[in-house]
């Protein structure tokens, strides 16, 4: 069942999805379109599961689920997987690949293998106060107050 996603609870799990480009206005609008229907027929044992999304920056999908009635099975996961497989496949797009990271360099937002960031950190092209997107957030109340952070408030502080 799709829920505004402001209006999720902060105890909400949370999955952030990172693409290595900014979306189309267009491609964004079809983004929202197809979360949107794909959350609504989303469930979980045959129980509707509370979920919601938002698209920051044109460039992150952020799916929250209130676990409160339902939670996500591993069938309903997968289901999630297979449909950001999809939009990967349709926006040529790579959205799952973890060990690459997002940061703000000014008002642009770089996306690099995490070895570039490491060697980036070594020559001091970035710093514990580079604002970086930490993707490992778990809960909506995190993600609103430590998924974009400096590098010194996050896992990347090893590197800097």
């Amino acid at each position: 069942m799709l829920t505004e996603f402001k209006d999720l609870p902060g105890h909400s799990r949370i999955w952030i999805y990172q693409s290595n480009r900014s979306f189309t206005d267009a491609e964004q609008e079809e983004i929202e379109e197809a979360l949107s229907n794909f959350l609504q027929q989303w469930t979980a044992h045959g129980s509707d599961l509370h979920a919601g999304f938002e698209i920051k920056y044109k460039r992150f999908i952020i799916v929250g689920l209130d676990q409160s009635n339902a939670s996500a099975s591993g069938c309903s996961i997968d289901a999630s997987v297979h449909f950001i497989q999809t939009l990967e496949q349709k926006y040529d797009v790579t959205l799952l690949d973890r060990m690459n990271v997002s940061f703000k360099q000014g008002d642009y937002i770089a996306y690099k293998p995490l070895k570039d960031f490491k060697r980036m950190a070594k020559e001091k092209a970035v710093s514990k106060n580079t604002i970086v997107f930490n993707n490992l957030v778990a809960s909506k109340l995190e993600y609103l107050e430590n998924w974009e952070v400096p590098a010194s408030e996050s896992w990347h502080a090893r590197f800097v």
